[in-house]
């Protein structure tokens, strides 16, 4: 993103009732003084070499930090592969396909147009039930996840993934030492 476009989205730090919604899935501990609010896109390359570096911030500062995922479903493919991470939470199974997607990621976000039948594969392979998972992808609860984020996508003029806040407060300095920084200011803080 260009610094203008940083700068509207440090306005937009007063917004944390469109930052944060019940239903996002949430990594580590629910009341973690620290929050990571990523805006994600499970086809994205750039949120793939992003997940390994989020989840090492976790460890560095146990029970310090959780992270909130906001699906960005901005590829061809992204909305099926997030209603897949969605039947994943309704299995109990999430964190163990959204690690498989992101490793098969390769395999099925192809630039020429996504092979979803990979993704179900690599679902499926994390423990995923696939026929219970096809029969829920299409529920009253997913599409409304996928729609209210869409929606939040908007009123923030989020246009990119990954984008990070952490406590409210927008990754301006974009990078791994960039949000470490933020993480680490957050956590002396709190």
């Amino acid at each position: 993103m260009n610094h203008k476009r940083r700068s509207e989205l440090v306005a937009t730090e007063a917004s944390g009732d469109l930052l944060l919604r019940p239903h996002s899935p949430i990594l580590g501990p629910e009341h973690a003084p620290v929050t990571i609010v990523e805006f994600f896109d499970p086809s994205c390359e750039a949120c793939r070499a992003f997940y390994p570096f989020v989840k090492q911030i976790m460890w560095r500062f146990p029970g310090q930090v959780r992270v909130v995922l906001r699906y960005a479903a901005l590829h061809k493919g992204s909305d099926e592969a997030v209603k897949i991470l969605e039947a994943a939470r309704l299995q109990n199974v999430f964190e163990p396909v959204l690690e498989a997607l992101l490793d098969a990621q390769p395999a099925w976000a192809l630039h020429e147009g996504p092979k979803l039948d990979r993704a179900w594969e690599a679902a499926a392979g994390a423990g995923l039930d696939t026929e219970q998972a096809k029969r829920d992808r299409n529920s009253p609860g997913i599409l409304a996840t996928l729609d209210q984020d869409a929606e939040d996508l908007q009123a923030l003029n989020i246009t990119k993934t990954p984008t990070f806040f952490v406590n409210g407060k927008p990754l301006v300095d974009f990078g791994p030492q960039g949000l470490l920084k933020l993480v680490q200011d957050a956590v002396e803080s709190s």
